[in-house]
């Protein structure tokens, strides 16, 4: 009979944190359970709570980790974004039809993010710490979003009477409406979200339409 092997605190307490990510991106907040999660781990509920005081505190952990990886997307597409004439941004957009990543795959991962912000929202009416926490994250999220678009001023991509803290909410905004779009399915596909996006940065980077 093979033993399992004895995991790192670390790793195992990674490995908690991917199962939770998963457990709580496909279903809801309250839905979800510390046993579900454990399961899902490979664990038992007693080695959770070792690494994790509550399904809350595992919650907003899973919100700081997804914007974590976020943010290094985010970071390395507008670098990249950056080193283009202004006239190149659009052509390096996704276009209708086109999904850099396997439907379901692509649909996970973007979708990730807003719907733990849209959790964070029906929570925050009932739980002062998760209103808290959210708060503080999106005000985070935010500041981030508006010094890259600040960046864009500066290499001359997005045009100076652009107000990057209000275009940063907008972002925002985008992505609940993704997780909208995600929760209720069938609303708006991933063609309509990329023309979405299209039409928001070619406001941003002051392209008329022709």
């Amino acid at each position: 009979m093979s033993r399992q092997r004895r995991l790192p605190a670390e790793e195992r307490r990674r490995a908690i944190l991917k199962a939770a990510l998963r457990v709580f991106s496909s279903g809801s907040y309250a839905g979800a359970t510390t046993a579900e999660i454990a399961r899902e781990a490979g664990v038992s509920e007693p080695v959770l709570y070792r690494h994790f005081a509550s399904k809350r505190d595992l919650w907003t952990e899973c919100l700081d980790a997804a914007w974590e990886e976020l943010r290094g997307a985010l970071d390395a597409a507008v670098d990249e974004l950056l080193a283009v004439p202004r006239e190149e941004v659009l052509a390096r957009l996704p276009v209708a039809g086109a999904a850099p990543l396997p439907p379901s795959a692509a649909r996970w991962k973007k979708a990730l993010l807003p719907n733990l912000w849209m959790q964070g929202v029906i929570e925050a009416g009932e739980d002062r710490v998760i209103r808290r926490h959210v708060a503080r994250h999106k005000r985070v999220v935010h500041d981030h979003v508006a010094a890259k678009l600040r960046d864009g001023q500066a290499a001359g991509v997005v045009p100076a009477d652009r107000d990057p803290d209000a275009e940063a909410w907008v972002m925002i905004a985008g992505g609940l409406l993704r997780s909208v779009a995600s929760r209720l399915g069938g609303l708006l596909d991933e063609d309509d979200l990329a023309a979405i996006q299209r039409e928001r940065v070619r406001w941003l980077v002051g392209e008329r339409s022709t």
